[in-house]
């Protein structure tokens, strides 16, 4: 006997594929990536709906680790219009949810090397709310500019290479 089953299938590719709510840009021209890590984040109801409706910043987010926890800051999720009471202050710390050995890994990186810890993108997967952050290097003024004038001549480059055609 041959069931039908409308839900989706663990094999169903859809089902893992990222929603993706917000990017921050900045993260990529200020610092060099060097380990990403995809997080949890521990929310409330009228958070998770305005992150539906996309009313997140991340521009100054940052991240760090206090007592074996990871916590992100400034992330502001503005609150949710139907929300009344149930609404949370936009600006509080949140709870990143990350496996002890990340956390642990993550402690030890940026207190030798000194690396900061900074959120580049928030995405839906499976339902939950989660965040992409990276083990970063600040960078200088001057690989800033090296960074504009390597896009300015690779976009050059595209112009003339679609201008021959």
């Amino acid at each position: 006997m041959n069931k039908q089953n409308s839900a989706a299938k663990p094999s169903d590719p859809d089902r893992n594929a990222k929603k993706l709510i917000t990017t921050n840009r900045r993260a990529r021209h200020e610092y060099f990536i060097e380990e990403t890590f995809d997080a949890g984040i521990a929310l409330v109801g009228t958070e998770v709906k305005s992150l539906r409706a996309g009313r997140v910043n991340l521009q100054d987010a940052f991240c760090r680790i206090e007592n074996n926890e990871a916590w992100v800051y400034n992330m502001h999720i503005s609150p949710f219009e139907q929300g009344n009471r149930y609404n949370v202050e936009p600006m509080r710390k949140r709870k990143l949810l990350l496996h002890s050995w990340e956390i642990h890994e993550l402690q030890t990186k940026t207190e030798q090397k000194g690396l900061t810890i900074v959120p580049l993108t928030l995405f839906f997967q499976r339902g939950f709310a989660k965040m992409e952050i990276a083990l970063a290097r600040g960078k200088k003024l001057y690989d800033k500019r090296d960074a504009i004038a390597e896009r300015d001549q690779e976009r050059e480059m595209r112009r003339q290479v679609v201008g021959r055609e």
